[in-house]
């Protein structure tokens, strides 16, 4: 029997983005707003910080693979994730690529 997927999603999962959307104070890493790090299943496209990665990645590694957040009420596709430092913080969306 022929397994079907979602639109957009292979077996290795779908394409995630995350974009700066925001970010005040100073970045020590030097994010700015549309900053962007793809994630493709194969490699991580772009600059990122490794604190922010580190915190945001579970998130990402969900949504590769098709996880619902029950509190993503108007784009499932989409989540935001603040970086750890509290005094300079940079917002990131958490974007899943369909099709």
């Amino acid at each position: 029997m022929e397994e079907k997927h979602n639109e957009g999603f292979e077996e290795t999962g779908y394409k995630v983005v995350a974009k700066v959307i925001s970010q005040k104070g100073t970045c020590g890493f030097g994010h700015k707003v549309g900053d962007t790090v793809v994630f493709d299943g194969e490699t991580v496209q772009g600059r990122v910080c490794l604190s922010a990665l580190y915190s945001f990645l579970p998130k990402v590694f969900a949504m590769r693979y098709g996880a619902n957040f029950p509190w993503l009420k108007d784009d499932k596709d989409m989540a935001t994730h603040a970086c750890p430092d509290a005094y300079n913080p940079v917002v990131f969306e958490i974007r899943r690529v369909r099709g």
